[in-house]
């Protein structure tokens, strides 16, 4: 299943792993939209194979930090995992976010 993931996180310059009741998830989405990014997103609890792509992204998540890690929301720019809500917003905050978007192909300006 991380095949899968590597691939629907490649289809799109921003992507974003989701779940449609979660307030992180749309405090994200709702920062990369108003940065000018289109991310896509896919909603793990309307998605059939949610479930495993879920444990996948956990996987994902658990090697680039010590201890456990939210699974989503699940950020991925340019193809490369970036992280859940908090490494998202570390960058923003320490200007890195849009030069990696810009980077990506995401935005333009």
């Amino acid at each position: 299943m991380e095949a899968v993931v590597a691939r629907l996180a490649s289809e799109s310059a921003v992507v974003v792993f989701s779940v449609s009741s979660c307030g992180m998830c749309h405090a994200v989405k709702r920062l990369l939209r108003g940065l000018g990014a289109s991310p896509a997103v896919h909603e793990l609890d309307e998605d059939p194979r949610g479930r495993e792509i879920e444990r996948a992204l956990a996987g994902i998540a658990g090697r680039r930090r010590s201890g456990p890690a939210p699974v989503v929301p699940a950020v991925f720019i340019g193809g490369a995992y970036v992280g859940p809500m908090e490494a998202v917003m570390s960058l923003h905050i320490g200007g890195r976010l849009v030069p990696m978007l810009r980077s990506a192909g995401a935005i333009w300006l």
